[in-house]
């Protein structure tokens, strides 16, 4: 089990971010074994045949089936929206150090030494080699859905900012994940996952949370120096992430537009704009202007349902999707 222990500097420095090393590298283990992650398996029977010629060696000895992952290669983000690009390049650029560390704690694991031994004899040089088969992992398997993938995972932050807002730590961590338990008056969040380091003093940097679209079921933690508290832990609404929006009929996209004939064809049923985003594969900004048109239109109204706000098709938009 770990326990972080929170000061008031680490409570008024944590943070939210989304990390796209970090789904990277959880798909890569997820094509592993698939069973595990049943929700993801319209992704990997789509995935799979395109990568028949990536040699995904590399970062699979880095990624055991479970426990410790080299964590190197999922650095935690600097910044709420860090780009691929961006953390690609820290990977790029870890010291030979760092990486010897991280190989010798899955080799203390059991991870077989044939599998991780060119980091050990060129760790620099075999770390550029693995980026580049990163990069083109990402290419392949994961760039064309992430729009569809960050607009869950921005959708779940959003839902915890406001939990923070509303009720402090102790609201925040009381829905985040069974794992996950927060003692209001030790100020201690304990999860109950296997660690080397089970202990954290508060040391002001504050906790990292990182909500994951394909770590589903458990959580994962990053407690050792240089890097800053992490806590993964699976995302809200992940379970509807594959889920195919209808596809419009073709003469309506032909007099409203692809963009506005989907949004006008998904709502089916009511749902709120990152709902709409998030099955769309749309940003919620463009999702929004679509809609605005769509009321102006009389083709679409609105409703509060407490904080949220659905969207309905009128029963001009029933006849015209239907028609």
């Amino acid at each position: 089990m770990i326990n972080f222990r929170f000061s008031v500097d680490d409570i008024a420095r944590t943070r939210f971010a989304i990390s796209p090393m970090w789904e990277t590298a959880a798909a890569i283990r997820a094509l592993r074994n698939p069973s595990a992650l049943a929700l993801h398996l319209p992704w990997v029977k789509r995935i799979r045949p395109k990568l028949r010629e990536l040699d995904l060696s590399l970062p699979l000895a880095l990624l055991p089936r479970k426990g410790y992952i080299a964590d190197f290669l999922t650095p935690p983000p600097s910044t709420p929206l860090a780009s691929f690009e961006d953390e690609l390049e820290l990977v790029r650029t870890t010291p030979a150090d760092l990486i010897r560390h991280d190989v010798g704690v899955l080799l203390s694991d059991g991870i077989p030494r044939e599998q991780l031994q060119p980091y050990l004899d060129d760790p620099r040089g075999t770390v550029e080699r693995l980026a580049e088969v990163l990069r083109r992992f990402w290419e392949v398997a994961l760039k064309q859905d992430w729009p569809r993938i960050q607009v869950v995972l921005e959708a779940d932050i959003a839902y915890r900012s406001r939990r923070l807002a509303e009720g402090g730590l102790a609201k925040l961590f009381a829905d985040l994940h069974p794992e996950v338990e927060w003692t209001q008056g030790e100020g201690k969040l304990s999860v109950h996952r296997p660690c080397a380091i089970p202990n954290l003093p508060p040391d002001g940097k504050g906790l990292l949370l990182v909500p994951s679209a394909f770590s589903s079921q458990h959580t994962a933690a990053m407690t050792e120096a240089p890097w800053q508290p992490t806590l993964i832990y699976p995302a809200r609404g992940i379970g509807l992430l594959w889920e195919s929006a209808p596809t419009p009929p073709d003469a309506l996209a032909k007099v409203l537009g692809q963009g506005r004939a989907a949004v006008l064809a998904d709502l089916d049923a009511p749902r709120t704009t990152t709902e709409l985003a998030r099955r769309l594969g749309m940003s919620p900004g463009g999702v929004s202007q679509h809609l605005a048109a769509l009321r102006d239109a009389g083709l679409v109204s609105a409703q509060r349902n407490g904080r949220s706000v659905l969207y309905c098709r009128s029963p001009l938009a029933d006849e015209l999707v239907t028609a």
